[in-house]
C-alpha cells in the first residue's frame, strides 16, 4: 500500500469532503502519519473511513470526526491545550502541531505508555502525558485553565466541569448523547459566566469512563 496516496485520498475524500476546509487542520493531517499511530494488526485499515479499535473498548474516531473537532476549536500557536483521551496518541500529535502545548490524559496506563513512545518518534516534544480520572474535569495538570480542551469522548448528559477550566476565549469540544445519535458541540467561554453553546454535527463516540449513559429501569 501506498501511504502517502493512502493519506492523500483520506483529507480529500473523508475529511475534506465533511466541510473541513480549513487549510492548517488538513495540512496537519496530510502530514500525519496515523499509520504510526494505529495498533500493528490493523496498520491496512489506518487510512479507512472506520473507527479502529485499541483496546479495553475503545477506539479511534473516524478521520472526518478527527477533522471537525481540530477544525472546530480554531486552535492558535499560542494556545495551551487540555485533550481529555489519549487515546493512541495521533489527535494529540495533531494538537501539538497546531498549538503552543498540549496536556492529555487518559485512564488507561498502557494507553499512556504506547503514546508517549510514538509521540516521541515522531520528534512531538511541546506534550504533557497523564494517567488519571478525568471524568469530572482534570485538576492535576499543569495549568488551572485551557485555551482549548477537547474530549475525545462522549458524555451522556452534558455537564459544566470543561467550560469552568477554560480562560476567558477558551473552546470545548464535547459530544454529547447517547447511541445511536449523538450531537457535537462547541462551548466558547465569552466571560467569567458567560457561555455559548454550538451544536456542530451529529456523530455518535464511546463514553468518557465515568460519564456514561446511567441504567434505564423497566417496570
Amino acid at each position: 500500500m501506498n501511504l502517502e496516496q493512502a493519506r492523500f485520498n483520506m483529507v480529500e475524500q473523508q475529511v475534506r469532503t465533511w466541510e473541513v476546509l480549513d487549510p492548517r487542520v488538513l495540512s496537519v493531517m496530510e502530514e500525519t502519519p496515523r499509520e504510526a499511530f494505529v495498533p500493528p494488526s490493523h496498520a491496512q485499515l489506518a487510512y479507512a473511513d472506520l473507527e479502529i479499535p485499541l483496546g479495553h473498548g475503545e477506539s479511534m474516531m473516524r478521520p472526518n470526526v478527527e477533522g471537525r473537532l481540530l477544525q472546530a476549536l480554531e486552535i492558535q500557536t499560542h494556545d495551551v491545550v487540555l485533550e481529555v483521551g489519549t487515546g493512541s496518541g495521533y489527535v494529540t500529535a495533531c494538537l501539538a502541531k497546531l498549538a503552543a502545548h498540549v496536556e492529555s490524559v487518559d485512564i488507561h496506563q498502557d494507553f499512556t505508555q504506547a503514546a508517549r513512545r510514538r509521540l516521541r518518534e515522531q520528534a512531538l516534544f511541546n506534550i504533557t502525558l497523564h494517567t488519571g480520572n478525568a471524568a469530572e474535569g482534570w485538576k492535576a495538570g499543569r495549568h488551572e485553565k485551557y485555551d482549548v480542551i477537547a474530549l475525545t469522548a462522549s458524555m451522556a448528559r452534558y455537564r459544566e466541569f470543561f467550560e469552568q477550566q477554560l480562560n476567558v476565549g477558551g473552546r470545548l469540544f464535547v459530544v454529547v448523547g447517547e447511541p445511536p445519535v449523538m450531537e457535537a458541540r462547541l462551548v466558547t467561554r465569552l466571560g467569567e459566566r458567560e457561555f455559548t453553546h454550538q451544536r456542530l454535527f451529529e456523530t455518535c463516540l464511546k463514553p468518557l469512563v465515568g460519564q456514561e449513559a446511567r441504567p434505564r429501569f423497566v417496570f
